[in-house]
């Protein structure tokens, strides 16, 4: 005679995997590097551990490890004393950052051009779908997460860790920036720009380094003069621009 089914208190049978929740600590981290991420916490913005606490149901500690995280990451800055607030944007360095950023892009991808080898394309390419996706469906954060792995996956390929390292670092620097430039578009990135990532592959795949550093450059110079565009006003009335594409 078969045995009746047996299974756990709740409900799901013995052997059988069960999604696992997140911690609290990555629910946090996850909520809040979302926030700074989009600019629904502005540069400067408290992080009150205690009020945190009571907005996720928590203890502090849960809390307090999440800001730690983002801290890591350059998205929150710990105060003396004071608590933690959401990491400020020195505006004062943007046209350094750019120049340092321009730079290393046109480096790392004229690597990519001499050095890949054909099959890592393929995630590359896989990346750059994910991309055009993000950006037809105006998912901003998944625009700005797709963009920066694209850009260092197509880096990896040029087998220089200490240039990727560096690159990596300044694209991780430059999310916020990334997204005041979506939200001068409203949101709604042209798709010529979509298809500069296009074509800046095909030169890498044709290993063309002249002209994959031409347009590593022209795609950098592009992003920087929209966005000292949007700065040249002061970042107050970039982030209003920033609220109204998240109302609207």
């Amino acid at each position: 005679m078969a045995r009746p089914h047996q299974g756990t208190s709740d409900g799901t049978p013995h052997g059988a995997r069960r999604s696992p929740r997140p911690s609290g600590v990555e629910r946090v981290y996850s909520a809040l590097r979302t926030e700074i991420l989009t600019l629904v916490l502005p540069p400067n913005e408290p992080l009150d551990e205690l009020a945190l606490s009571e907005r996720f149901g928590l203890s502090r500690t849960p809390v307090r490890e999440a800001l730690v995280r983002l801290a890591a990451e350059g998205l929150a800055t710990s105060l003396p004393n004071r608590g933690s607030i959401v990491a400020p944007l020195d505006l004062t360095r943007a046209p350094a950052y750019f120049d340092a950023l321009t730079l290393i892009q046109r480096v790392v991808t004229r690597l990519a051009a001499r050095h890949h080898r054909d099959d890592e394309l393929a995630r590359v390419e896989a990346l750059q779908r994910g991309f055009a996706d993000a950006v037809r469906g105006s998912d901003v954060l998944a625009m700005i997460e797709v963009n920066r792995d694209f850009h260092v996956a197509l880096a990896e390929t040029g087998r220089n860790p200490y240039y990727t390292d560096f690159y990596a670092r300044l694209l991780d620097e430059g999310r916020r920036l990334l997204r005041l430039y979506y939200a001068s578009f409203h949101d709604r990135l042209p798709e010529r720009y979509v298809d500069e990532h296009d074509v800046l592959l095909r030169a890498v795949r044709e290993r063309d380094e002249e002209a994959a550093d031409r347009l590593a450059r022209r795609h950098a110079e592009q992003v920087a003069a929209q966005i000292r565009s949007l700065l040249s006003a002061d970042l107050g009335a970039s982030l209003e621009l920033v609220r109204a594409e998240r109302k609207g």
